[in-house]
């Protein structure tokens, strides 16, 4: 299994940037093909203090071919476009296997 990470840092404006991700974003993203399960953490800290993350999403797929073939999907075009619109500047993707 696979899966895709979006570290998110903290926006200036938290409050309208949860509003378009969970009602906009998040939509959009889970409807891409085969993905298996979308789960979404609020960052609140580090055990130092403060954390400048916000969230982390992490989108599980079976395999790597599912996982680029989702991405190159109408539905994965469309959530990277909204992705880019709103929250470009904050976020970075990685692709990780799970052990």
């Amino acid at each position: 299994m696979v899966k895709l990470v979006a570290i998110y840092r903290k926006p200036e404006d938290i409050e309208a940037f949860d509003k378009h991700y969970f009602e906009v974003h998040a939509a959009l993203a889970e409807k891409m093909p085969g993905l298996i399960k979308m789960e979404v953490s609020k960052v609140y800290g580090t055990p130092m203090g403060e954390s400048d993350l916000h969230l982390l999403a992490e989108m599980y797929f079976e395999t790597k071919e599912a996982l680029l073939e989702a991405l190159s999907s109408p539905e994965g075009r469309a959530a990277g476009k909204d992705l880019r619109g709103f929250a470009g500047q904050l976020v970075s993707m990685h692709f990780a296997e799970v052990v």
